[in-house]
């Protein structure tokens, strides 16, 4: 099955050998993203609660790019430095995503690139 893929720059650049997202038949497959801005690829200022509203936007302008949004969203796995933000991710990601929510895993890892305290990936399930 052919691949097709996805870039938009509303979203960070990849930095390093990976795709944005990649697409095959229906199926859109976002790369890990963390709470870079865009424009600067510097992590985002204001704390726990504007790095997770980042890696969201990220998501979701990469999801845009695909044709789709985070309302395709069947899969969702979120990297946490630290567990105790659990909750935030909770709140946060009811105002990004609404019933029926997508599968979802939460871990907790050492470290993330470039010092992030947050990175989530997705799969997403187009329309035919």
């Amino acid at each position: 099955m052919p691949r097709e893929i996805i870039s938009t720059d509303q979203a960070p650049a990849a930095i390093g050998t990976y795709s944005q997202a990649v697409k095959v038949g229906a199926t859109v497959y976002l790369s890990g993203q963390i709470p870079l801005d865009p424009t600067t690829l510097q992590l985002v200022e204001g704390g726990m609660d504007a790095q997770i509203r980042r890696v969201f936007d990220n998501l979701a302008a990469v999801a845009r790019a695909a044709g789709g949004s985070l309302a395709d969203t069947v899969k969702l796995t979120v990297f946490l430095t630290d567990l105790g933000h659990f909750a935030l991710v909770n709140q946060l990601m009811a105002e990004y995503f609404s019933e029926p929510y997508p599968a979802r895993a939460a871990i907790g890892v050492a470290a993330l690139p470039r010092g992030a305290q947050v990175e989530m990936d997705a799969v997403l399930a187009l329309a035919d």
